[in-house]
């Protein structure tokens, strides 16, 4: 490799999430040492999941089939959907193994400052799987930040008159934090969404 290849290595590495400059020089040298044992399996799995993998166009998941597995699934519950902002979501989801229903993968949140408007995140889409139905809640999984919460409201607002119900995720203190160590934001929707013991 000339030194070329290898800076454009680099500055490809330091494009994935997590990783800056200094980081992205680190693994590509221990890409570059290990070829064999690590740089040729990566490079053949890069290339199977870049043949393969492709959104499911029912709900917006990645998955090397269409409709993904999820919502090809019959023991899903179709009348649940989470609607999540993007398929890292879905995942942390599904890693927990509560959530029986399909999903609904917008793919960002609203942002004037972006240029994200409704016709960006396929809220079409939601409003098409709602109205066919039989959908009887819309869970909405969005993070609780101002994009989130816009976001939220205007898919209460596109959903409210199906009279489908509408909810959020619960949000406050995590299961083993101290209230010393929280935000006032956290411990503000804490206080707002408490319930009896």
């Amino acid at each position: 490799m000339s030194a070329g290849e290898i800076d454009r290595l680099i500055g490809l590495l330091a494009r994935l999430p997590g990783l800056g400059p200094r980081s992205a020089r680190r693994a590509a040298l221990h890409l570059l040492k290990r070829r064999e044992s690590l740089m040729d399996p990566l490079m053949e799995a890069l290339g199977a999941v870049a043949a393969s993998v492709r959104l499911c166009p029912v709900c917006g998941n990645l998955d090397t089939r269409a409709p993904c597995s999820i919502c090809a699934d019959p023991r899903r519950d179709g009348t649940l959907i989470c609607v999540v902002r993007d398929v890292a979501d879905l995942w942390a989801l599904e890693r927990g193994g509560v959530f029986s229903g399909r999903y609904h993968v917008l793919g960002g949140l609203l942002s004037a400052i972006d240029g994200v408007g409704p016709e960006d995140l396929g809220l079409d889409r939601l409003q098409a799987r709602v109205a066919e139905g039989p959908v009887a809640e819309v869970i909405l999984a969005l993070p609780a930040t101002v994009e989130g919460q816009t976001t939220a409201h205007v898919i209460a607002d596109l959903i409210e008159p199906t009279g489908i119900t509408v909810s959020g995720l619960a949000q406050g203190v995590p299961v083993g934090g101290e209230l010393d160590y929280l935000d006032d934001g956290t411990l503000t929707a804490a206080l707002r969404a408490r319930r009896p013991v």
